[in-house]
This record gives C-alpha cells, structure tokens and sequence, in this order.
C-alpha cells in the first residue's frame, strides 16, 4: 500500500488546503523512515515510540502537535486503526499578537508612492484580509454597489465576506475597469505574489520610521484590535475576519481592556 498516495487522495477529497497536506506529508515521510515495517503493521507503539524521539530533537511545541495530527490522520483514515494513544498534546506558548496604532498605520501608508501598492496595504488593514487573501481577489468577488467583497476559498477552505472601505471605492473601480480577472495582476497572467507585499510592507514601515516587528498579518491584527475598540460585537468582528471559534477573536481584546475598565457595573449604580 503506498501510504504517501492514499493520503494525499484522501486530504485532496476532503479539500484540505495545499500547505496542510505538503505539511502532513512531510510528518509521515518522517515516519516511514523511522519505521520499516508494512503500513498494515504500523501500531500505536511505533507511533508512539517515533513522537518521543522526535520529541527529543524537537522544542518547538506546534510541531509536535502538527506530526502527531499528521500520524493520526495516516493511522485512522487512511489505514482505518485506532489511535488513541495518551499522549497529550504539547502546549504552545502563545504571544499576544502586534499591531499598530492608527497612527502607525497612517504612517506606513502616506510612504507608499506607487498606487496599487499603497491600495494593498489600505485594504488588509481596511478590510481585516490576508495578504494570500487580497493577492487573489478577483474582478468578480467585489461588488461595489453592495459595498463588500467576497474572499473565496480562504483558510480552511470557505468563502467569506469582507466590508469596503467607502474612501477606496472609487480606486478599486479604476482597477476593475483595467483588468480582466485579478484585481491586482502579477507577472505571468497571474496575480502579485504574497513575497512582493511583504517587501512593500517592510520597505515602507522603515521609511516611516517604525520599531515594530510589521509584516502583512500585522495589519489584519490591526483592523481586528480597532474594530473592536470601537465597540464592535465580537461575534461581528469573529465573522468578517473567517475565525471558526469567539475565542479566536477575544485574543485581540487585550488592547481593548483599558476601555473596558472605564464601564461601570450597574451594581455600583444601584
């Protein structure tokens, strides 16, 4: 049986994205070298026994939590066997996420010369969006007289709206009259790749001046914190950034906390 194949079928089928499966393959790569035997006589020690070596070399929590994921996957369904094996999960320390100030993000923007440019940067920040995300928008996912925009096929797969901002409407028409599928073209009747927006967003956060450790995501960060200063309902703010769970989004709550401090409980008004 050639687990590598059966595998990738079966996270094809399930419309997993491209990175989960190059991901989970690598993992059980990892293991068939580790293991010799025919896949129908992998067991729950052999996995097992290859996650503590492997826990050996490797500090970093997320992997061991990606590798035994990719394992579970191969061993209950591709090869139909049970896998409960009573190893917890490792935690992964997780930081609280970097944004900007809005006057940070004014900053950023007002050094962008070239047009397109500056419009990429204003609309992942103005629209919470991925930077894989705002690459591929095309002609016919954003619909101006509605004032939203469609992300099709984002993370995990779904598609989702995003709002507009009403100050962009009249650039992101020029665009849509100018071109045929993408609204921001690259080379190769493509369009612009995620690796040339990083190197906008690093170029212009040194020209304005700011310490940050700014890329991209920073901006989507960005929108989700001042959205929610404003006094925007989670749940609001959970939908348009394509988060599955609240949780997800209340890690953005942390700035909002000073805000919050200054409400008073109805308890003292009594």
């Amino acid at each position: 049986m050639d687990v590598i194949e059966s595998m990738k079928k079966e996270m094809i089928r399930r419309k997993l994205s491209h990175r989960t499966i190059k991901t989970y393959l690598f993992y059980v790569r990892k293991f068939l070298l580790f293991c010799k035997k025919d896949p129908k006589e992998f067991s729950k020690k052999d996995i097992r026994d290859f996650l503590y070596k492997f826990m050996e070399n490797e500090k970093a929590g997320n992997s061991i939590n990606v590798a035994l994921n990719s394992l579970r996957f191969m061993m209950e369904e591709v090869l139909r066997k049970n896998m409960r094996l009573g190893i917890r999960y490792s935690k992964t320390p997780k930081s609280k996420p970097t944004f900007l100030t809005k006057e940070e993000v004014k900053k950023i923007i007002s050094v962008i010369n070239n047009d397109k440019h500056k419009l990429i940067v204003q609309l992942m920040y103005g629209a919470g969006l991925r930077v894989s995300e705002v690459v591929k928008l095309k002609v016919n996912d954003v619909l101006l007289d509605e004032n939203i925009g469609w992300v099709r096929k984002g993370k995990g797969n779904k598609d989702r709206p995003f709002i507009i901002p009403i100050c962009l409407k009249e650039q992101i028409k020029i665009l849509i009259e100018n071109n045929k599928l993408y609204l921001f073209p690259g080379n190769k009747k493509s369009h612009l790749t995620a690796k040339s927006v990083q190197c906008i967003v690093k170029k212009a956060t040194k020209l304005a001046g700011i310490k940050k450790n700014v890329h991209p995501h920073t901006f989507r960060h960005s929108f989700a914190t001042h959205v929610l200063e404003e006094g925007n309902d989670v749940t609001a703010v959970q939908s348009l950034l394509g988060h599955n769970e609240p949780r997800t989004t209340l890690e953005y709550i942390h700035v909002v906390k000073p805000k919050m401090l200054s409400i008073k409980s109805p308890l003292d008004n009594l």
